[in-house]
């Protein structure tokens, strides 16, 4: 519990100066100082295989997104079967990327990546589709300094992830073997048997 609040402080802490640098350089980072800052921090927090990995797979699902974007606006009519069309093909490309990974990506962490861009560059993008590439590009540049922010503010005090997280999973083949109860159930009915009938 302690390591969290620590956690939560520093993580705002990061957050406001972010808000206030990117403000004072006019560098446009508040517009997703939160939402960067809260995706970094989930990553860095979740004790699931390796911080490379969930660092990997948020990456994966981020660009996943982003190509998305790009397949919606050369491939897909702006109507909202377009729309759903464009949302399926990013999560099963999601899916099917941690599929071929083998267990190595977490599937929440590449969906966690495709989310998050979206919910960064979904209104950017409905106020101009055309200028998809010049306003996806800046809109992935300041999230991802927003989200490695959040992340190394919180990795501080995340939890063990990797082989600690495993070695606490049950092992498989290590059962405990079924107790045969048939034995007992024939003795106990033997005892029955020989108690004499009042």
């Amino acid at each position: 519990m302690r390591k969290s609040l620590l956690a939560g402080l520093v993580l705002a802490v990061a957050a406001m100066l972010v808000v206030v640098i990117g403000s004072a350089l006019n560098l446009d980072l508040e517009a997703v100082a939160l939402l960067g800052a809260a995706m970094g921090a989930v990553v860095a927090l979740v004790p699931d295989r390796t911080p490379g990995a969930r660092l990997g797979g948020f990456a994966i699902g981020f660009v996943v997104a982003w190509v998305g974007y790009l397949f919606r606006a050369q491939l897909m009519p702006d109507t909202a079967g377009g729309r759903a069309v464009a949302v399926g093909f990013v999560v099963l490309l999601c899916v099917g990327l941690t599929a071929a990974g083998r267990s190595r990506l977490a599937l929440w962490s590449v969906l966690l990546g495709a989310g998050a861009f979206a919910g960064a560059y979904e209104f950017t993008y409905n106020q101009a589709p055309p200028e998809i590439l010049s306003t996806s590009l800046s809109t992935a540049t300041t999230m991802a300094f927003n989200v490695a922010v959040g992340f190394l503010a919180a990795a501080f005090f995340a939890p063990a992830g990797g082989a600690d997280a495993k070695a606490a999973l049950p092992r498989p083949g290590r059962r405990t073997p079924p107790q045969d109860h048939s034995v007992s159930g024939a003795a106990h009915l033997d005892d029955l048997m020989k108690e004499p009938a009042k």
